[in-house]
């Protein structure tokens, strides 16, 4: 089963493994290798923004925010150099298709915290120029955009900032996707409430299953269906438990998940967002020649091989054609 994830951290451990290269990374959850092996014909990759405190804590030099980004974008690029028999870059969906054919994995490069735009269109634009295609607004901290999610209500009824509202329409006229995971629900109501297409929610599950702030209520699951955007399932422990405090990620828990979103905002809005690589606990699935479990799981749930096709690849698909320019 040919599958696109749009979510992982693997840039990051091997930034942390001072690795110059994902070809082949046995340390990490994900690498080339691998991602050939359980069938992906795209993998976004993000660049997660180290935290302050992180940084200021982590014991050794952390570049600044741009120096640092490049970087990042730099170890995907060298993998791609070294390996283009099987990876190759993608802006999108011309590109993914285009790819697809050849067979090689497409390699979408994403954004996690926007931090670093720190208020600058320009600096929006230049990710944009430098092939970023999705951008996770906020991570677990306020940022130029917005408000993160967070288990303080008044937190997390803050929305976008002024400089937000106006990055994320901007975003749409670029062609960018924009990504409510982390986001706070008030800011992901401004999200609603400004784009005119989709937008997407990359790892994030289903709140009333899973009382974890980072997880979609069901109004919100509704509401990114009815703008055709989706919804990556996440493989955390944390978001997938009835005990947000759980360590074990369980197939059957993803079940679970899949069959709400499903209920709740169509076979259309479900998708892929693993986190692997950003995730820890004892998980049932963790790399990407462990994927076929789910699909198979899937089947035996009930789940038709049309919908499960629709969940794993053409889903995603349609909303990089119909967004990413």
């Amino acid at each position: 089963m040919k599958y696109i994830d749009l979510h992982c951290d693997t840039l990051l451990a091997a930034f942390e493994k001072e690795k110059t290269q994902i070809n082949v990374m046995p340390e990490a959850m994900i690498d080339v290798e691998r991602l050939k092996k359980g069938g992906a014909v795209a993998q976004f990759f993000a660049i997660f923004m180290l935290p302050e405190a992180e940084k200021n804590n982590s014991g050794r030099m952390i570049p600044e925010d741009d120096v640092y980004i490049n970087k990042l974008s730099g170890i995907l690029h060298n993998s791609i150099q070294e390996n283009e028999k099987n990876l190759a870059f993608a802006r999108n969906g011309a590109q993914l298709e285009e790819n697809l054919k050849n067979g090689k994995i497409s390699a979408f490069l994403t954004l996690e915290d926007g931090r670093s735009i720190n208020g600058s269109m320009e600096k929006l634009e230049r990710y944009y120029d430098m092939g970023v295609r999705l951008i996770s607004l906020t991570w677990n901290y306020a940022n130029c955009l917005g408000f993160p999610n967070s288990p303080d209500e008044e937190l997390m009824s803050k929305g976008l900032t002024a400089f937000g509202k106006e990055a994320v329409e901007r975003m749409e006229e670029l062609g960018m996707l924009v990504d409510v995971s982390h986001l706070s629900d008030g800011g992901f109501y401004d999200v609603a409430d400004i784009c005119k297409g989709p937008f997407v929610a990359s790892h994030s599950n289903c709140r009333s299953l899973t009382p974890h702030p980072r997880n979609l209520t069901d109004e919100m699951i509704r509401i990114v269906a009815e703008k055709g955007g989706v919804i990556g399932l996440n493989f955390a422990p944390g978001f997938l438990g009835k005990d947000i405090h759980n360590s074990d990620s369980r197939v059957d828990d993803m079940i679970l998940h899949l069959q709400h979103l499903w209920n709740k905002g169509g076979e259309d809005c479900l998708a892929l967002g693993s986190d692997l690589d950003g995730i820890g606990g004892n998980l049932e699935i963790g790399s990407p020649d462990q994927m076929p479990r789910l699909f198979d799981a899937m089947s035996k749930a009930g789940f038709s091989g049309r919908m499960i096709e629709k969940m794993a690849y053409e889903n995603a698909a349609r909303v990089i054609h119909d967004v990413m320019k």
